[in-house]
């Protein structure tokens, strides 16, 4: 089978979207079908040896088996609504045109956001027969409502009715959890074409290790309780309230805080840990993929924090990854979303009212105490990531899924409902 993938972040761009279809892509390929990526230039916390990127304006590369077709995108300024919105729409237009290039896929996995994706999903589908399915990740526009990002009514409105129009028209919606299913739902996706798919994580690629490790050792924090934060660091992550624990903890010594990541929070929140005089606090910026595991073999709890104003039921990826890499999770986000019941489900971790440093900080205490509770919930998170969580698994009901896409009558065109089906 000939899979497209369509996503706006892909390596060396670092993050959960650019991780999650490589691994899923080049999982794909070790069941034996052909993967071609449609994406951009890297720009977001890219790492590594860039220079053979500079000053194109279209390339293809292959990447343990993927052909990956890259489009420059006009750089617009996103840093507003209506500058993010542009940019949005012209990647979806360049991803358009890119994907004329690569050879008839038999179905295209779309990544969103940038909700505008699937615009160029559709016409694939009407001009080239390929059939598409729409990764939702992220609640857009709900997620940028939420947190006060997106306040113009007009705006609003039109990306609300860009989202119903193409949750209408995808042939499969796939979600990460449950409560993700019940809003695509509400707001025009099919329920008989919606389908929970649970994110994985790389089990391999991310395994428990030595806390005593080279990286305690660059950062002279051997013998510290270590509480890590890995990712980026935006709006929805609401940094502060980690930042507000270690001011409550400082005399504690022995517990250090490990952030590590970039963003737009970033300089104003290292700024503020500066002037708080936080000495038990170390910043790192982004590090490459291959050494995120060293961070999590280095912490005795992984953090995952989000802002109270976020209300829809995300399961950030890095919660993943800590369980995989056998460390307790501690998160702080609404308590009614998926990831709490999740971590409860695996019995790995707690989750705790987003917003409340006070019980962080008790929180974090209580792990320090108790080191046979802190190794049992990471045992117990590895063992849920390896039975539920693995990349091959995904892969498989992702195959299950096209499979049964490409077996539909007019599956070229704008489906109609039909009955109901889970993976």
């Amino acid at each position: 089978m000939h899979i497209l993938l369509l996503t706006a972040y892909f390596p060396p761009d670092n993050g959960s979207a650019a991780n999650l279809f490589y691994e899923l892509g080049s999982t794909f390929v070790e069941m034996g079908h052909t993967v071609s990526v449609v994406t951009g230039f890297p720009s977001y916390h890219a790492q590594g040896d860039l220079s053979q990127y500079h000053g194109r304006r279209w390339m293809r590369e292959t990447m343990v088996g993927m052909e990956v077709y890259r489009i420059v995108v006009p750089q617009i300024a996103r840093n507003t609504p209506v500058g993010r919105g542009l940019w949005q729409f012209s990647a979806a237009f360049s991803y358009m045109l890119a994907g004329f290039k690569v050879p008839k896929a038999d179905v295209a996995l779309v990544y969103s956001p940038p909700l505008p994706l699937g615009l160029s999903a559709l016409v694939w589908r009407a001009l080239k027969g390929v059939p598409f399915v729409f990764n939702v990740q992220d609640l857009f526009p709900q997620s940028a409502i939420d947190l006060g990002i997106l306040r113009m009514k007009p705006l609003i409105r039109f990306f609300q009715t860009l989202e119903r129009f193409t949750y209408k028209r995808a042939n499969t919606i796939t979600v990460h959890s449950q409560g993700n299913w019940a809003y695509v739902v509400a707001h025009g996706g099919r329920p008989d074409s919606t389908v929970v798919m649970h994110n994985a994580v790389d089990t391999n690629h991310i395994q428990p290790g030595p806390k005593e490790n080279d990286l305690r050792q660059e950062l002279g924090l051997n013998g510290r309780f270590i509480a890590s934060f890995a990712g980026v660091m935006g709006y929805s992550q609401d940094l502060d309230v980690i930042l507000q624990a270690a001011q409550l903890l400082r005399e504690r010594t022995d517990i250090h805080f490990l952030l590590v990541g970039e963003g737009v929070e970033k300089e104003r929140l290292v700024a503020k840990s500066q002037e708080m005089g936080l000495s038990n606090v170390t910043w790192l910026p982004m590090q490459l993929r291959e050494r995120y595991p060293a961070i999590l073999h280095a912490s005795d709890v992984g953090l995952a924090t989000l802002h109270a104003d976020v209300k829809t039921p995300v399961v950030p990826s890095k919660i993943l990854s800590i369980m995989a890499g056998g460390r307790p999770v501690i998160a702080m986000m609404n308590l009614d979303g998926d990831a709490p019941k999740l971590i409860a489900d695996a019995e790995a971790g707690f989750a705790l009212e987003p917003g409340n440093p006070e019980l962080l900080a008790k929180t974090l205490g209580k792990l320090y105490e108790d080191s046979a509770l802190c190794e049992r919930m990471g045992r117990n998170g590895r063992d849920y990531a390896v039975n539920q969580l693995s990349q091959t698994a995904m892969a498989r009901r992702y195959s299950d899924l096209f499979t049964k896409i490409l077996s539909r009558p007019g599956a070229t065109k704008t489906p109609l409902p039909e009955k109901a089906s889970t993976f």
